[in-house]
């Protein structure tokens, strides 16, 4: 090939945007004067690598935007310690489809159990299969709600808060809400009702959410909305590092019986 014409493709992969190709041209060149392969198997695999490249480019910023807060995957969940994961469903969710039809996901479980992991490894999961996720705490979305509505600018911010297809909200119960925060938060849930899924996770169990909310009727409108199109998954079992510090020796039976 002269250098004319090797020059015009590197330029023509350049203006038409595809990098990964044009960095590796030389390299996939030289592999199929080795292998000669037909024409059409040569474009096939060209485009191919062309696509995957763009496909893990995606996700990194996927990723990235997500603001997940740790690397968490579906593969390392240890489902033999908490066996009342139903991995199955799991497995289900991981593929996005409730996100496609805007159903939410609850997670309900004691602190420790797996729940943020589960949030995370979905939430990666779903960029993966080409979905905006957003992933924020109780505790920081409802201070930024405050603030913008403190600000004036309460509908920009319900706005940020509703455009990814799927919110990821952690840690909600920890802390009981204040009366306001509460219909901060059922504005927000209104908003995305039946238009973009909402993944929770929280350590109160359904008829607990009053005292959350501080405010019954208003607990189940929340409730409600997010009930109507969902999946649950209730994990019921012993707290990983609990279980990690008496594997070490650092808590024996009878510290843990006496904290119970």
């Amino acid at each position: 090939m002269s250098e004319i014409v090797h020059s015009r493709v590197r330029d023509h992969l350049a203006q038409l945007r595809m990098r990964h190709l044009a960095e590796r041209l030389d390299g996939l060149l030289s592999e199929a004067a080795r292998n000669e392969p037909t024409y059409l198997d040569f474009l096939d695999g060209l485009l191919r690598a062309e696509l995957e490249a763009k496909q893990l480019k995606r996700v990194a910023m996927g990723i990235q935007i997500a603001h997940f807060p740790a690397v968490k995957l579906l593969e390392e969940f240890d489902f033999k310690a908490q066996p009342s994961v139903d991995s199955k469903l799991v497995r289900e969710l991981a593929t996005g489809h409730y996100i496609s039809q805007a159903e939410n996901v609850l997670i309900f479980g004691p602190p420790g159990v797996g729940k943020t992991h589960l949030a995370i490894a979905l939430g990666r999961a779903a960029v993966e299969t080409r979905h905006s996720v957003l992933f924020v705490s109780a505790t920081t979305l409802l201070a930024a709600l405050a603030k913008a509505e403190a600000e004036g600018q309460l509908k920009d911010k319900l706005n940020f808060f509703s455009n990814p297809k799927l919110l990821v909200i952690d840690e909600l119960g920890y802390l009981p809400f204040e009366k306001r925060s509460a219909h901060l938060f059922f504005q927000l849930v209104a908003r995305r009702y039946e238009k973009g899924s909402m993944l929770i996770t929280t350590n109160q169990l359904v008829g607990q959410w009053g005292a959350v909310f501080g405010d019954d009727v208003l607990a189940a409108a929340i409730l409600d909305r997010l009930l109507h199109h969902s999946h649950t998954l209730v994990i019921q079992g012993e707290s990983y590092r609990l279980r990690q510090k008496k594997k070490s020796g650092l808590l024996s039976k009878t510290t843990m019986d006496s904290s119970r």
